[in-house]
């Protein structure tokens, strides 16, 4: 079914837009949602939460991308889960590597002004993802996104696991130069 039929569905009140979503987006939010949970429990948790969450938010909002909305929605919920399960002690696994090499070049929002400014840092790091070449952007955001570990990434685009690790090293230099062309104090 299409988005704007889905949609339609929700601006109606009508429960087969719930169905029509998971038919459409529901492999798609499941594989978000497991690379960062690692489990089949949570991950089905999270998708009937993102189901929820979908159903609440429309009306009043439009998505103009469905798959975008939904994405979202299921990753902040995932991280959300994730956060609460290691609150009390963080291991060493890919979730944490991957927030750790993001920190390197991100700001941390430790007051108010700096959570104002976190849309204009999304801004400006989509403007950057848009510099990059196809390849780069994907292996990016299959790292940092979708939360894959190194190897998914270098079997997904046949790369050595060595030219997986230099790449995201370098497109993390590349954002933080172009972060503070921006103004962007890290």
């Amino acid at each position: 079914m299409e988005d704007t039929a889905i949609l339609e569905l929700y601006w109606a009140r009508n429960e087969q837009a719930i169905a029509e979503t998971q038919k459409s987006y529901g492999k798609y939010c499941y594989s978000i949602a497991y690379h960062i949970l690692h489990d089949r429990e949570d991950t089905e948790e999270c998708l009937n939460d993102t189901w929820m969450r979908a159903w609440n938010a429309i009306p009043p909002k439009k998505p103009n991308r469905l798959e975008l909305f939904l994405g979202t929605i299921t990753r902040n919920l995932s991280f959300d889960r994730w956060k609460g399960r290691h609150a009390q002690k963080r291991g060493n696994g890919t979730m944490d590597m991957a927030l750790d090499e993001l920190a390197e070049c991100i700001p941390a929002a430790h007051d108010t002004e700096s959570i104002v400014e976190a849309a204009e840092l999304e801004r400006s790091i989509n403007a950057f993802l848009h510099t990059l070449s196809e390849q780069e952007c994907n292996v990016f955001l299959r790292r940092y996104w979708f939360v894959e570990e190194y190897a998914q990434i270098a079997e997904r685009y046949g790369m050595n696991l060595n030219t997986v690790k230099t790449s995201l090293f370098r497109t993390r230099k590349k954002l933080q130069k172009y972060l503070e062309q921006q103004g962007i104090v890290l």
